[in-house]
C-alpha cells in the first residue's frame, strides 16, 4: 500500500514539477549548481547560502526546487574539475580525482566525464524512487513522535553531526554549543523577554540564517581562497570520444549499483550526505576489487562508485528533513531555514498539508538529473573555459552579490554588518581548522528543540523525567550518549582524526 501511495505521489509530483515556472527554476538551479561545482574553492553550501535570499521572493515550490537543483547539480559540476584539473570543485568530488584525472592524463577524459555523468543520473533517478517509497512510511512513523521524542531525536542528530564532522572532537562540540547559543538570541516567544540582544533592537527578532550562512560559508571561503593560488593544470587537447567502451560499462555498472545503494542509505544519516557517501563507496570498491592496485591508476570503478554515491546521498538527505524535520547536513539546514521563512515547518505534516511542495520537490529531482546530463556532456567545452578564468576576477562579484542578498532579506544594513562579522569568524574557523557545519545545524535546530522542550515540560507539568520515561525518547538518548562516549575515548578519537587528515 505504501509502495502504491509513493508511486502515486511521485506521478502527482511530476505534474507539479513539469509546470513551466518550476521547470525554469529547476534548470536555473542545475545550471548554477554545475557552475559552482566546477569552480574550485566554492561548493553547494556556498552556492545555497549565497542564493538563499533570492528564494524568499519565489513561490515555495519553485524556491525549494531551485535550491535542491543547486545542491545535486554541484555534485555533477565537481566531477568535471576533479577529472580535468585534479582539483575537486567541492568536497564530495575529492576521491573522483584519484582515478578520474589519471584517465584524463591517458587521453580518456571523455569516457571519464561520461561515466561520471551517467552514474550520477542513474543514482539520482534511483534515489528519487527510494525517496518516494520510503518517505511515506517514515512520515507515518514520525506522527507517533511527541515533543519529548523530537527533542531526543534532534539531540541525537546533533551528536551524529559531531561524530561525522572533520577535525577535532572538542572543536566540533564547541561549534555545536556556539550554534545553540546563537539560536537563543532574540525575544522569548512565551515571556516576551529579550535574550542576549545587548540592547540592540535589530537583534529583537534574533539573528537571521542568511547572514550567518553566507558569512560562515560564503565570505569566509572567499577570503580563505584569496590566500591560495589555484595552479591546477587543465588537460590539454580537445575532449573527444565521450562514449565509454563496452569494457568500461562492464566494469562500472556493478560499482554504480553499489554506490547508489550505499549513498542512498548514508544520505539518511545526520552529517552524512554526499561527502560521506563518496568516500565510503570508493573504499568499498577498493576492498571488493580483485586487483586493488588498479585504483589510483585510472580505474573506471573509481569514478563510477563515488559519483553515483554522492548524487544518491545528496538527494536522500532530503528525507530526514521532509519526514522528521531534521536537517541531515549543513546544506539541508539552509533548505530548512528557507522552508521556515516561507512559513512551512519541516516535518511529517509537509506530506499531508503541502503535497504539491513535497511531491513536486521529489519529482523535480528526476527532471533535474536528466537536465544535468544534457548540461554537462554537450557543454563540457564551456566548463573547461570557465576553469581558465582567474579566481580573483570572481570574488568581487561574489562579495557584492552576498551583500545585496543580506540587505534585501530584511532591508536592513545591520544584516550586512552581521554578514561581515560572520565572514571574518568563518575565515578564522578555516584557519583554526574548525568545521562550522555543526554550528549551522545547531543554529537552525535550536528554535525547534526549545519549542518542543517547553511543550514536553508542559505536558508533564514540569517533570523533566518525561525524556527518560518515554521508551522511544530514552532509546534515542541512550544511543546518542553511547556514540558520544565512544567518540571521546582517546584511541577512537585519534583514529578518527588521522582518518580525516588522510
Amino acid at each position: 500500500m505504501d509502495v502504491m501511495a509513493g508511486m502515486a505521489g511521485l506521478l502527482h509530483g511530476l505534474t507539479v514539477a513539469a509546470q513551466p515556472m518550476n521547470l525554469l527554476y529547476c534548470l536555473i538551479g542545475c545550471l548554477l549548481g554545475t557552475m559552482i561545482g566546477v569552480l574550485p574553492g566554492l561548493g553547494p553550501l556556498n552556492a545555497v547560502a549565497m542564493l538563499l535570499p533570492i528564494s524568499f521572493y519565489l513561490p515555495p515550490v519553485a524556491a525549494l526546487i531551485m535550491l535542491a537543483g543547486i545542491y545535486y547539480g554541484a555534485q555533477f559540476g565537481g566531477s568535471t574539475t576533479s577529472i580535468l584539473v585534479n582539483m575537486p570543485g567541492e568536497m564530495s568530488s575529492i576521491v573522483t580525482c584519484l582515478d578520474g584525472h589519471q584517465m584524463a592524463k591517458r587521453g580518456r577524459a571523455g569516457p571519464a566525464l561520461a561515466i561520471a555523468a551517467l552514474s550520477s543520473v542513474f543514482a539520482g533517478v534511483v534515489a528519487t524512487v527510494f525517496i518516494a517509497l520510503f518517505a511515506p512510511p517514515l512520515a507515518q512513523l514520525a506522527l507517533l513522535f511527541g515533543p519529548a521524542e523530537y527533542v531526543s531525536l534532534m539531540l541525537l542528530g546533533l551528536i551524529v553531526a559531531v561524530v561525522l564532522a572533520q577535525g577535532s572532537v572538542v572543536a566540533a562540540i564547541g561549534m555545536l554549543l556556539l550554534g545553540l547559543v546563537l539560536g537563543t538570541v532574540g525575544t522569548d516567544i512565551e515571556t516576551g523577554a529579550y535574550r542576549m540582544t545587548f540592547g540592540l533592537p535589530e537583534l529583537a527578532d534574533g539573528i537571521g540564517v542568511v547572514p550567518v550562512a553566507m558569512g560562515l560559508f560564503g565570505m569566509g571561503e572567499v577570503i580563505a581562497n584569496l590566500e591560495q593560488r589555484h595552479k591546477g593544470v587543465i588537460v590539454e587537447g580537445r575532449i573527444t570520444h565521450l562514449w565509454p567502451t563496452a569494457d568500461d560499462f562492464r566494469r562500472c555498472w556493478p560499482a554504480t549499483l553499489r554506490g547508489t545503494g550505499l549513498g542512498s542509505l548514508l544520505g539518511l544519516l545526520p552529517g552524512g550526505g554526499a561527502m560521506l557517501s563518496s568516500f565510503a563507496a570508493y573504499a568499498l570498491e577498493k576492498k571488493l576489487a580483485k586487483d586493488s592496485s588498479r585504483f589510483g591508476q585510472g580505474a573506471v570503478e573509481g569514478v563510477a562508485a563515488p559519483e553515483s554515491a554522492n548524487n544518491a546521498g545528496a538527494q536522500t538527505s532530503f528525507i530526514p528533513l521532509l519526514t522528521l524535520g531534521i536537517p541531515s547536513n549543513a546544506v539541508i539546514a539552509l533548505v530548512a531555514g528557507a522552508m521556515m521563512i516561507h512559513g512551512i515547518t519541516p516535518g511529517p505534516n509537509v506530506m499531508t498539508q503541502k503535497p504539491d511542495l513535497f511531491w513536486g520537490l521529489v519529482a523535480s529531482m528526476v527532471i533535474g538529473n536528466l537536465m544535468l546530463l544534457v548540461i554537462n556532456l554537450p557543454l563540457v567545452g564551456i566548463w573547461v573555459r570557465l576553469l581558465k578564468i582567474p579566481y580573483h576576477l570572481f570574488y568581487p562579484m561574489i562579495l557584492v552579490f552576498m551583500c545585496v542578498g543580506a540587505y534585501t532579506t530584511s532591508n536592513s544594513g545591520f544584516d550586512v554588518l552581521l554578514l561581515v562579522i560572520f565572514g571574518f569568524i568563518g575565515y578564522l574557523f578555516i584557519k583554526w581548522k574548525c568545521e562550522p557545519a555543526p554550528l549551522l545545524l545547531a543554529f537552525v535546530l535550536e528554535p525547534i528543540i526549545e519549542q518542543n522542550f517547553k511543550r514536553a515540560l508542559q505536558i508533564s507539568y514540569g517533570d523533566p523525567t518525561i525524556f527518560v520515561t518515554r521508551p522511544i525518547s530514552l532509546a534515542l538518548l541512550l544511543v546518542g550518549i553511547a556514540m558520544l562516549a565512544m567518540l571521546l575515548l582517546p584511541a577512537i578519537r585519534r583514529t578518527r582524526e588521522v582518518a580525516f587528515q588522510e
